[in-house]
């Protein structure tokens, strides 16, 4: 999220436990950008907590950075605690991935265990609303991540176990922030427009949704799953409405990384879970064409760029570098990103990131400085609180800084 003294500039962001967001709102004019980095670790003591470490966007972007250090923390288990208890009667637990709206004046953050999302006023770091997500499969209920749209309507948040895409309404001005039970879809019991249940064997096993990606238009939710598979959904609709599906056989699971570049929404699978450890796919979505009446897995995605070739692989976080013109996407298990062409669809480079200041940095997610010369990517450390361990454990947690060169076509480890 970006701001300044004079303007604000549009910037999209999201970060991941021990992952990043880019974004904008300490004191006006205190600097161009920030670089916000959660910290999933519970306070001392506590079965709670967190951190949000808060980046100056100006120290990040000098020729020697090892010096940089969080401007400003942010205590989960202080004032957002103390809200979620008045407003939930439960405390947030695991802080998880972290957006911001479109004017870049608030931050949203999911609690993957307890299934909280919070949303904070970003300029005074303060947390103004609490909301938590409903009991679903079996009883279980998650806040994998909550999606804001890009025109501040609602949030789309991912109840990952409790197998629910749920919506929440936002009006970031008045302040007012609350879930819309009438607009649940309910993953694990749902019928498809075909006539399928939408969870079934050998279709799509496991619908515990993992991001769903909200499209410019602010309709359009593409909605990944545990299991494999895609449901393509219109957000607004109350209920949300199922317009595409897709079997696992199509697009395979766990994918987490999405973007919307050249017309089309990128969406990636990875190597999530034990049951599927080499996975690296890539797809190609068009952002029209989708019916009730169309039959499954249409329209066809196009595959980019697959690697599932037995070794460990996990397609991990995904960025569009400045015009548009890359797509970045970071593997957690072979530390590199591999970097696609949007107009011909092609893979022209890998990034190798490991190095002097890490051996096995483990990439999570990632996002791009304003001038897009610089790219923020959060790293996994050896105590990994999410994720499966096989890809999410790492050397060096923190955060890591890389040069993007040619236009996006390349980029080193800064």
């Amino acid at each position: 999220m970006l701001r300044s003294a004079h303007s604000t500039i549009p910037f999209a962001a999201l970060a991941l436990a021990l992952a990043l967001a880019v974004g904008a709102g300490g004191p006006a004019g205190a600097t161009d950008f920030e670089v916000w980095l959660v910290d999933q670790s519970n306070a001392p003591g506590l079965a709670w907590g967190g951190t949000i470490h808060v980046f100056a966007g100006d120290d990040l972007m000098g020729e020697e950075l090892a010096g940089a250090a969080a401007v400003e923390t942010i205590d989960l288990a202080g004032a957002t605690d103390a809200l979620c208890m008045a407003s939930t009667g439960a405390h947030p637990v695991r802080p998880h991935m972290l957006f911001f709206n479109s004017t870049h004046t608030h931050a949203v953050l999911s609690f993957v265990a307890s299934g909280h999302v919070v949303v904070f006023d970003a300029g005074a770091r303060a947390p103004v609303a609490c909301v938590r997500t409903t009991p679903g499969a079996g009883g279980a209920r998650q806040a994998h991540a909550a999606f804001p749209a890009p025109d501040d309507s609602y949030l789309l948040v991912a109840n990952q176990n409790g197998k629910l895409l749920e919506r929440i309404a936002t009006d970031y001005e008045g302040g007012l922030f609350a879930l819309d039970p009438a607009a649940t879809l309910d993953l694990a019991g749902c019928t498809t427009p075909s006539g399928s249940p939408c969870q079934l064997a050998g279709v799509r096993p496991d619908n515990a949704p993992i991001c769903p990606i909200v499209a410019a238009d602010s309709r359009l939710g593409f909605v990944t799953l545990r299991g494999g598979g895609l449901l393509v959904v219109d957000a607004t609709a109350t209920p949300m409405r199922i317009l595409g599906e897709y079997d696992s056989a199509t697009v395979h699971g766990n994918g987490c990384g999405g973007a919307q570049a050249g017309g089309s929404m990128f969406v990636t699978s990875g190597g999530g879970t034990a049951s599927n450890l080499a996975e690296f796919d890539v797809y190609r979505f068009p952002l029209a064409g989708y019916d009730p009446a169309n039959p499954p897995n249409t329209p066809a995605p196009q595959v980019v760029y697959s690697d599932d070739a037995g070794h460990e692989r996990d397609a991990h976080g995904l960025l569009v570098t400045k015009h548009g013109r890359y797509v970045w996407v970071g593997d957690r298990h072979a530390n590199v990103i591999e970097v696609l062409d949007v107009a011909t669809s092609a893979r022209v480079a890998t990034i190798d990131l490991v190095g002097p200041d890490s051996d096995d940095p483990t990439p999570d997610l990632m996002d791009l400085s304003p001038s897009g010369n610089r790219a923020f990517v959060a790293l996994r450390g050896p105590v990994p609180l999410s994720g499966d361990p096989h890809v999410a454990t790492g050397t060096t947690p923190g955060l890591m800084v890389l040069q993007v060169d040619q236009g996006g076509r390349g980029g080193a480890v800064k």
